[in-house]
């Protein structure tokens, strides 16, 4: 499978990428978006920022990193970010601001040229750190001494009270697609998902940017190319990216990669309840969209198609028994349709029309949970 990540075990076999319009270049190692509240510049500002926090290289004992923060408020005219690094890394040099740092907390205020960022607007700086044992993402952020909490809202003082649920500035849910490289190599049926979706209603969220797929879309995700399932359980990857992301719904099509190095139903089955567990710890209203995945038809695997029709068989009965009120766990028959002559260009991955299907599949399962 694509681009395998240590320590996960690799699928043999180079795929190359699809509709790719431009080659990402570089390692990107973490992707966070969070939602900030800013104090306002008047009594009745509206204020709220995004942003976006990504190592894009990282090397033994080092990273670089590169943050935007988009003003979705009214216009400020200076500002400062705050976060902490949760494994102690330091920053040893930064660029377009200015950075203090105490113990783990960092500060970087705007240079003297990018203070003033209006209502959309966006400003960037970019460092380089140290790291130590791990380099994971922080956690939240701070903009203007506000912690980063969510949505666009009115200061305190302003009279005219909080916008209601109704109107514009209602708080989007967070999607997480949640898988391998069918789900992230590029993975274009996410674009066709998000392209059917209100926008002003979903974020897509994820440590891994979107891939080129022919028209601007919100392309954050966990489709990790070439992991397991059952590494990802067994390895506590998840609660690090619920961590990231935050997502109210999460979208699995997981278990490819596992079929087929001749893992039991049973275990994988077993994986797929440990993530259920750590969603759920993490966010109890979880929603959990779970995959009956494509079929799998490479030409090194006889057996492939037959482990997959397996697993898909137990699903149903798997989710059934995990399904609650607060946390309903909904299955999507993703196999039923698809061709992997018609529908994949390797017997493994989705093509155009494969696309167009996984997306069509997924979109009533989700326009539910965002209801």
């Amino acid at each position: 499978m694509l681009r395998p990540r240590t320590p996960v075990k690799h699928i043999p076999g180079g795929i190359p990428m699809q509709r790719r319009k431009a080659a990402v270049l570089g390692l990107v190692t973490a992707l966070l978006s969070a939602t900030a509240v800013a104090t306002a510049t008047s009594a009745n500002a509206a204020a709220g920022c995004a942003v976006k926090y990504t190592v894009s290289s990282q090397w033994p004992g080092g990273f670089g990193a590169a943050v935007d923060v988009t003003n979705l408020g009214d216009p400020v005219s200076s500002w400062s970010l705050v976060f902490t690094f949760p494994a102690g890394q330091t920053i040893t040099q930064l660029w377009n601001g200015t950075v203090t740092q105490s113990g783990s907390t960092v500060t970087v205020k705007n240079a003297a040229w990018n203070g003033a960022i209006a209502t959309n607007g966006k400003a960037s700086f970019g460092f380089n750190g140290s790291w130590t044992g791990s380099n994971p993402v922080p956690a939240s952020f701070t903009l203007n001494g506000v912690t980063c909490t969510g949505g666009v809202v009115p200061t305190p003082t302003d009279v005219s009270g909080p916008p209601s649920p109704s109107s514009s500035a209602t708080t989007k849910k967070k999607i997480m697609a949640l898988g391998d490289s069918i789900t992230g190599s590029p993975g274009c049926w996410r674009a066709l998902l998000w392209q059917q979706l209100p926008a002003a209603q979903v974020d897509f969220v994820g440590t891994l940017p979107g891939d080129g797929c022919g028209f601007p879309y919100d392309g954050e995700h966990e489709g990790h190319g070439g992991y397991l399932v059952t590494n990802v359980a067994s390895q506590n990857m998840l609660p690090a990216w619920l961590s990231a992301s935050g997502p109210d719904v999460v979208l699995m099509h997981f278990g490819t990669n596992d079929a087929w190095s001749n893992l039991s139903t049973t275990t994988i089955l077993n994986a797929y309840t440990t993530l259920v567990g750590q969603m759920r710890a993490y966010k109890p209203n979880m929603k959990i969209i779970v995959a009956q995945i494509i079929p799998l038809n490479p030409s090194t695997c006889t057996d492939c198609g037959q482990r997959v029709v397996n697993l898909n068989a137990a699903i149903p009965a798997w989710a059934a028994s995990l399904n609650t009120a607060a946390s309903p766990v909904t299955v999507v028959d993703q196999w039923t349709g698809f061709n992997t002559t018609t529908d994949t260009y390797d017997g493994v991955h989705p093509n155009d029309a494969g696309n167009v299907k996984i997306a069509a599949r997924w979109l009533p399962a989700v326009q539910a949970a965002i209801a």
